[in-house]
């Protein structure tokens, strides 16, 4: 069953290490058009990491998109900053707080994208609960030696 308590304001993701962004409800839109980025498309194919580095950059787009304001993130003498494109980016290549955007912002989405390609068994198909067809072999009997 599909809830619909889909969040319509920005709310706030507590990322850890003292990092906390507010972000704009991930909707559709907001997924697709992230899906769509350049930097996602722009992976090369024949990569060894093709799939780690595409995740981060859909993480990152996603980011860019959703992020719309943080608290814990300063400049190198630790001064507070705004969030741009190319800050969003490098906050987002610390690999703790990306796993965590992922989690709590994108995991929600994913897991109901992942759950549209599950179905129950079949109850008249191959997967139905068919019983055992294997028999335990009986032991076979010695036979006397001649000879």
């Amino acid at each position: 069953m599909i809830r619909l308590d889909l969040k319509r304001e920005p709310y706030p993701l507590d990322l850890g290490h003292g990092v906390v962004v507010t972000v704009a409800p991930l909707t559709s839109a907001l997924l697709m058009a992230a899906r769509h980025d350049p930097a996602v498309n722009a992976t090369p194919v024949d990569s060894p990491t093709v799939t780690a580095a595409r995740t981060l950059a859909l993480i990152k787009a996603v980011g860019r998109r959703g992020i719309l304001a943080w608290e814990g993130v300063g400049d190198t003498d630790g001064n507070p900053i705004d969030p741009s494109p190319e800050r969003i980016d490098a906050l987002l290549d610390l690999y703790p707080i990306a796993e965590s955007f992922e989690r709590l912002y994108l995991g929600p989405a994913l897991l109901l994208d992942a759950e549209k390609n599950v179905s129950p068994p079949s109850r008249n198909g191959t997967s139905a609960g068919a019983g055992t067809t294997a028999r335990p072999v009986a032991p076979r009997a010695k036979r006397a030696r001649t000879g």
